[in-house]
């Protein structure tokens, strides 16, 4: 590889890097001000969820059913690009807000265990 072209790719990409983070720490002080200052605006806000199960079947359809202990669910989020202080933007929750949840049914594997006297024992 060309040494010029190598200290290009590895300029290009810790640029690219210092402006990622730089984009994340101003996103973070801007959601900061607005929870100290809520005259910038609201810095949290709050996405009504509708849990919908994706069971599949044996047949391979997939049955959908809502929960039935708790239909809809209200998610506090924050107004930014990326998540902070233990939320998740906005942006992201209204546009998942409407995907079922697919439920996967996990089946044991029979465990073998050893006894004392030797022989496998299969439970």
């Amino acid at each position: 590889m060309n040494p010029a072209l190598g200290k290009l790719v590895r300029r290009t990409l810790v640029l690219a890097v210092a402006l990622l983070a730089l984009l994340y720490a101003g996103d973070y002080v801007v959601v900061r001000l607005r929870g100290a200052y809520p005259r910038l605006g609201n810095a949290y806000d709050s996405v009504q969820m509708v849990r919908l199960y994706a069971i599949p079947l044996k047949s391979g359809r997939t049955e959908y059913e809502l929960d039935a202990r708790q239909p809809e669910v209200t998610l506090t989020c924050v107004r930014a690009l990326f998540p902070h202080l233990g939320y998740k933007p906005c942006w992201y929750l209204r546009r998942n807000s409407q995907k079922p949840i697919l439920m996967l049914i996990l089946l044991r594997r029979p465990q073998r265990n050893k006894r004392r006297d030797g022989e496998t024992q299969i439970f």
